[in-house]
C-alpha cells in the first residue's frame, strides 16, 4: 500500500527505460485486466492458449523470447479455476523451454489459497501443492495481490512478493469523505488489513468481529460479538475475499445492531458464489468495493451495491519495478 494516496502511476522515467524488454503473456482467466495492464505499459499482450480437438489445452508462444524476460499475468480464478491453473503451468513450461532468461508470474487471484494447513485428518495442503507446481514448472518470481495467507510465500524458494489492493482502494475511499470512521475486520485474521486501512484513512479506531467457523463444513461461520465501539459511527468492513458473503453480511448485521450509522465494505477478491449477491443486497451494507482480480458476470456489474475498482495500475507499476530492478516496497507494499 502506498504511503499516500496521491502517488502517480508510471511517473518515474527510470521505470520506463526498461519497457519493451519483456514479453507479456496472459491466458483466458482475466483478459480484460490483461488488456488494461498492457495499455498502461504501452505494450502488446499475447494469449498463447488454444485447444486441441479433444479439449486438451495447447500453448504456443507466438514471439521469440530466447534470453528475454517473460511476464505471465494469470489469475487462477473461477469460473474454471483448474483450467486456469493448467494454462498457467503450461505457459511457464513453454517459456522455460523457449529459453526465456527470466519468468515472472503475476497472479492477482491465487486459487486454493485458503487451503493452507491441515485443518482436519487426511487432507492435502492444496495451496502448497499449487505453489510448488508453479515453481517446479519454471517460475523465477511470483507476485500476488492480497494472498489469503501470507505464509504461502514460505512454500517455495522462489522470490514471492505480495501486493495490497488498498493501493487502489484508498483513493476511491477518500472521495467518500467518511465521518467518524471506524474500520472493522469481519474476523481476527483480517486485523492487519483493517489496521492498515484505518491508518491511511485517519479512522477513529478499529473494530473486530469475533466469529466461529465450522471446519467440517464449507464456508460457514457465525458472528458472535464485536470488540470496539461502532455506535453512531460510519464503518468500513475490510477483507481480502467474499465468497458466500455469510461472514461479511453477518458481521455487517451485528455492526448495524450495535448502532453503526453507515456500513461500507472494501474486499479485494469478489468471488460471489451462488446466493452471495442476494445476501449483500439484503444486508445493511450500502456499498461494497471489489477489484478486478477476477472477472465478474453481468449480474454483479449491474448490482447497485457493487463497485469495481481496477488494480491494473498497481499491476503495471509492479511489473515495471520488477523489470527495472526498482524497489516494490518503496511505494507498493508498505502497509
Amino acid at each position: 500500500m502506498p504511503q499516500n494516496s496521491d502517488v502517480t502511476i508510471i511517473s518515474d522515467e527510470e521505470l520506463l527505460k526498461g519497457n519493451g524488454d519483456f514479453v507479456l503473456l496472459s491466458g483466458n482467466s482475466n483478459p480484460e485486466l490483461a488488456k488494461k495492464v498492457a495499455k498502461l505499459l504501452n505494450t502488446a499482450v499475447y494469449n498463447p492458449i488454444t485447444k486441441f480437438a479433444d479439449g486438451e489445452i495447447r500453448v504456443q508462444i507466438p514471439i521469440n523470447i530466447r534470453r528475454g524476460s517473460v511476464v505471465i499475468l494469470q489469475s487462477t480464478c473461477p469460473p474454471d479455476i483448474n483450467s486456469h491453473i493448467v494454462e498457467l503451468l503450461l505457459m511457464i513450461d513453454a517459456a522455460k523451454r523457449a529459453s526465456a532468461q527470466e519468468i515472472i508470474v503475476m497472479i492477482p487471484y491465487f486459487g486454493y489459497a485458503r487451503q493452507d494447513r491441515k485443518d482436519r485428518p487426511r487432507v492435502p495442503i492444496s495451496s502448497s501443492v499449487m505453489a510448488r507446481a508453479i515453481e517446479f514448472a519454471g517460475a523465477d518470481k511470483i507476485c500476488t495481490i492480497d494472498i489469503h495467507s501470507e505464509q504461502l510465500q514460505g512454500f517455495v524458494k522462489a522470490p514471492w512478493d505480495n501486493l495490497y489492493s488498498s493501493y487502489s482502494m484508498i483513493p476511491r475511499l477518500e472521495k467518500e469523505k467518511f465521518n467518524d470512521l471506524v474500520v472493522a475486520s469481519p474476523d481476527k485474521g483480517g486485523v492487519p488489513t483493517a489496521t492498515a486501512y484505518a491508518k491511511r484513512l485517519d479512522a477513529k479506531g478499529v473494530a473486530i468481529v469475533y466469529k466461529v467457523r465450522d471446519v467440517m463444513s464449507q464456508d460457514q461461520s457465525e458472528a458472535l460479538d464485536i470488540i470496539g465501539d461502532v455506535a453512531g459511527k460510519e464503518v468500513l468492513l475490510a477483507d481480502d475475499m467474499v465468497t458466500t458473503a455469510g461472514t461479511l453480511c453477518n458481521a455487517a448485521q451485528l455492526i448495524k445492531d450495535k448502532g453503526a450509522s453507515k456500513i461500507w465494505a472494501a474486499v479485494t477478491h469478489g468471488v460471489f458464489t451462488e446466493g452471495a449477491l442476494e445476501k449483500i443486497v439484503n444486508s445493511p451494507i450500502e456499498k461494497i468495493l471489489i477489484t478486478d482480480t477476477l472477472p465478474q458476470p453481468e449480474k454483479v456489474l449491474d448490482c447497485p451495491k457493487v463497485e469495481v475498482v481496477s488494480i491494473a495500475e498497481l499491476v503495471a507499476e509492479a511489473i515495471l519495478r520488477i523489470e527495472s530492478g526498482n524497489s516494490l516496497s518503496e511505494k507498493l507494499i508498505i502497509r
